[in-house]
């Protein structure tokens, strides 16, 4: 059975850094595109970052641009995301997930997911 298991969530500070790790089971992570989503406490899930199989494109929310870097290591089979510069906003649970499609999009469903992992920022 695939599985995408997140890792690396934690307590930071404002102004700090996380990195998240994804990792697959029976599963090429450089196969497909693959998306980090996060949902806070009473919100809505929320697209954070892809990357794409293809050509590694990739895309950010808004929220997030220029503080966190999507990026792949294919030996490991491993998709990370770097935060830094953390904002008590960033706090959710974060998943790694797929659509099995090679290229980003923000309408097909997320078919998919890890169990998420939880990033507090606070200080």
């Amino acid at each position: 059975q695939e599985q995408l298991v997140e890792s690396g969530g934690g307590l930071a500070q404002p102004g700090g850094s996380l990195r998240l790790s994804c990792a697959a089971s029976r599963f090429t992570l450089d196969d497909y595109a693959i998306t980090w989503l996060r949902q806070a406490p009473g919100k809505e899930r929320e697209r954070v970052s892809c990357i794409s199989r293809q050509d590694g494109g990739t895309d950010y929310a808004d929220a997030v641009k220029g503080r966190f870097t999507i990026t792949r290591d294919s030996a490991k089979n491993m998709v990370y995301l770097q935060m830094n510069n953390l904002k008590p906003e960033d706090t959710a649970v974060y998943y790694c997930a797929t659509d099995y499609g090679y290229y980003c999009s923000k309408t097909r469903q997320q078919t998919l997911w890890g169990q998420g992992t939880e990033v507090t920022v606070s200080s």
